[in-house]
């Protein structure tokens, strides 16, 4: 399956340029799904280089490249530091990381991501897990829907779709996308349907594979792991993944808490920020693919 099929790479020379390549560097590409930024990383790589790219998803897996300066890990990139440690590397010069969920994986009816096909509700990225968006809406109480509704998607009637679930459950289980965009259907006004429904989704989405507790590991992981003057490269999709990644360039951690020394009342900065304002895709790029408008691209490098 070729990449543009599978996904469409975000902001690839963007990307590229602002992992600032050694030919005989080691990367890590956190999210290989197609393999397009892969690509572009391996063409800028000389035979000395290396990249270890992660995904916990057997469709991206079939994706694998045939390069012996090439690892894929398939596994999620919260593991990212002991993976790497197995392969006895215990830093690398970039880390890259784009975000999204793939054009496949929405593309993909039966995966229940996407709010235009009728589909199990699924959203598993990893499909050994066992937590899926059906299990959350059908046992998750309804203060705990609630508060996934309010914190991953920003639903400003969150306490409404909750009980409207709850009561619907309590007569029949809720199996489908389709379910569940009939029951919230009161939730919103018709030409507002999908402005309601895709945080829905992703609310449910984040909350089935712990996307914000994986990542915020990941970033603080990524320190560790960079070598000093390395490069940290971010695409994120949403204000609460963008505020992580700020938080961490900004302060060294997730919470965005500025440590101060004690005796001297510096602040002690581990990143230092190229990018002020996030670089977003071109208009060009947005009318080739729709789904790069939400994106933002973040990039430190390592002091």
């Amino acid at each position: 399956m070729s990449d543009n099929a599978y996904h469409i790479p975000v902001l690839l020379n963007e990307c590229i340029e602002n992992l600032n390549m050694e030919p005989d560097g080691v990367y890590v590409d956190l999210t290989f799904g197609g393999g397009g930024h892969s690509k572009a990383i391996l063409k800028k790589l000389g035979a000395k280089g290396k990249l270890f790219a992660f995904d916990q998803d057997p469709d991206a897996q079939k994706n694998a490249l045939a390069d012996p300066r090439f690892v894929l890990i398939p596994q999620n990139f919260r593991f990212m530091k002991n993976y790497l440690k197995l392969n006895g590397v215990k830093q690398v010069d970039g880390i890259l990381g784009d975000l999204g969920v793939s054009s496949h994986q929405f593309d993909s009816a039966e995966r229940g991501f996407s709010i235009r096909f009728d589909a199990v509700l699924d959203m598993r990225m990893n499909q050994n897990s066992d937590l899926t968006a059906k299990k959350i809406v059908n046992e998750y109480s309804e203060e705990k829907l609630v508060s996934v509704f309010k914190e991953y998607g920003e639903i400003s009637n969150a306490k409404k779709v909750a009980w409207l679930i709850c009561k619907h459950r309590e007569e029949k289980e809720i199996e489908t996308t389709e379910d569940l965009k009939e029951i919230t259907k009161s939730c919103h006004s018709k030409h507002e349907e999908n402005k309601f429904l895709a945080p829905l989704f992703q609310a449910l989405r984040i909350e089935v594979n712990q996307e914000i507790e994986v990542f915020k590991e990941c970033l603080n992981d990524c320190y560790t792991v960079l070598k000093p003057g390395g490069r940290l490269v971010v695409i994120s999709y949403h204000s609460l993944e963008d505020r992580l990644v700020k938080n961490i360039i900004k302060s060294g951690n997730t919470e965005g808490i500025i440590e101060r020394d004690v005796i001297y009342g510096s602040t002690t900065k581990v990143y230092k920020n190229l990018t002020t304002k996030p670089i977003l895709p071109s208009a060009s790029e947005i009318e080739r693919n729709p789904r790069a408008r939400s994106a933002k691209l973040r990039v430190a490098e390592k002091i």
